[in-house]
């Protein structure tokens, strides 16, 4: 049986890591692949900045993934150059795989927000609220590349904030999954119930890395994102996004787990095997909620007596791009009784040794120190 985890550490694109991916990091390594791979340029950005697709493999079932929709989401990016070069490591999996299943992947959709590292396009066009007017030519790509693939089966590839936990637990949510709605009355159509049963598939083998780090994003239901427009055309969808790891910021771990899944995923696919897995079972697993901070200061008036007794401080860290280096600078995100709140890192300055640790971060202290 084969152990995914295992198995990304031996293929991993060591040449690209960290959540700041673009074309000029991507495209060296797609030039250096294989005569399995098709590469090909299918459009251009707003700035006219490359679009590229690998299409590999010669089975009947098409899957189609596309990543980095969002400029600033590279986590799953990283995940699929690492099932493309397990793919072209030949193993015996890999070789039915191509037998089995023929594969369309887009790395970057949005290079010009990669570049920049934002969420939206150069035209500040977020394009999974872009499905069906598809006013920018990112969103047309993405729709072109579709009808024309005609696919079985969609993998739409994101990462998710350091906010979500999983349920009401103090698990961060490391990767959450999501069978995309039909209508707005989420009814599980044919299409819509194969996405739940990968899924579950997923969350099975995850379970043995990641346990009780796997959560169900919510599934209200907009027909101008992405997934739920395919899920409309019949199409089984699944959302991925990728989550927080214990100090993993560069989200190298997330990105094994992403792998795993997406190697579980199609391996079922091509061994016909998807009924084997119970969609009931997909309810099972817990909802995301937002009850993360990256920082949680308690009883902050011990720092400072600005604040009242008893101050809890929550602090993010916003994703800043300086100098073609992305920074993690903390924000002030909430303030007041942060009781049922996780901090990914927790400071009690009523604890010595925790207020000892705060006051080494500097950065960290200076921002409370000038809160009016």
């Amino acid at each position: 049986m084969t152990n995914y985890k295992t198995t990304q550490e031996a293929i991993k694109v060591k040449t690209i890591q960290g959540r700041y991916v673009t074309n000029d990091h991507v495209f060296p390594f797609l030039d250096e692949l294989s005569d399995l791979f098709l590469v090909e340029t299918i459009g251009l950005s707003v700035l006219g900045k490359a679009i590229k697709s690998v299409t590999f493999g010669s089975g009947e079932a098409k899957i189609f993934m596309w990543s980095q929709m969002h400029g600033n989401e590279s986590t799953t990016t990283k995940a699929v150059l690492d099932f493309i070069n397990f793919i072209q490591a030949s193993s015996d999996l890999a070789l039915s795989l191509l037998q089995q299943c023929t594969f369309k992947i887009i790395p970057i959709l949005n290079p010009d927000g990669a570049q920049v590292y934002t969420r939206v396009n150069a035209n500040q066009v977020d394009l999974n609220r872009d499905a069906q007017m598809r006013t920018q030519p990112e969103s047309s790509i993405l729709r072109n590349t579709y009808d024309a693939f005609q696919p079985n089966y969609c993998f739409n590839l994101h990462d998710q904030r350091t906010i979500f936990n999983v349920g009401d637990t103090g698990k961060p949510a490391t990767v959450s999954f999501l069978a995309p709605s039909y209508d707005d009355q989420r009814s599980i159509s044919a299409s819509r119930a194969i996405s739940m049963q990968l899924i579950v598939a997923m969350n099975k083998e995850l379970q043995q890395y990641i346990p009780n780090q796997i959560g169900r994003y919510d599934d209200g239901f907009n027909a101008n994102c992405v997934g739920d427009t395919f899920q409309m055309l019949n199409t089984p969808t699944i959302l991925f996004e990728s989550g927080h790891f214990a100090n993993d910021y560069a989200r190298e771990e997330t990105r094994i787990y992403i792998f795993c899944a997406l190697l579980k995923a199609v391996e079922v696919i091509g061994a016909a095997n998807i009924g084997a897995y119970a969609q009931n079972e997909y309810f099972q697993i817990p909802e995301n909620a937002k009850l993360f901070y990256d920082l949680l200061i308690k009883n902050a008036d011990l720092i400072s007596t600005k604040f009242s007794s008893g101050t809890d401080i929550g602090i993010l860290f916003q994703e800043t791009l300086v100098d073609g280096t992305l920074k993690f600078i903390p924000e002030i995100a909430n303030r007041g009784t942060l009781d049922g709140y996780f901090g990914h890192q927790t400071f009690n300055c009523g604890m010595d040794d925790e207020l000892n640790s705060l006051k080494t971060n500097i950065e960290v202290v200076n921002l409370l120190l000038s809160i009016e």
